[in-house]
């Protein structure tokens, strides 16, 4: 069993340097094609939407105080505010929800 443990961290290892490392070496010229350069533009944003938001919604004791720490944050966000007011409106509005739910 342990010897497998070593094997599964070196696959794992491998495959992510494969994942970095083919890219730099395959595509040595500029990307001109204009949908893959859409494409790979909105890939770190997608990314971090499908990592964040569900942690958001699951983080806290009720669905009610996470769905309206989201929606808080959400238009805080939209109206341009800094990340400290968001995250601190969104900690604010969780714990006010929290204490009546």
């Amino acid at each position: 069993m342990l010897n497998n443990v070593y094997i599964y961290i070196l696959v794992m290892a491998l495959v992510t340097y494969l994942i970095r490392a083919l890219p730099l070496t395959l595509i040595r010229t500029e990307i001109n094609n204009h949908f893959i350069r859409s494409f790979l533009y909105y890939v770190p944003y997608a990314t971090l939407a499908a990592m964040t938001i569900p942690a958001c919604l699951y983080s806290t004791s009720s669905r009610i105080s996470a769905a309206v720490g989201f929606i808080i944050a959400l238009i805080l966000a939209i109206k341009k505010q800094s990340l400290i007011i968001v995250a601190g409106g969104a900690c604010a509005a969780v714990f006010i929800v929290e204490l009546f739910v």
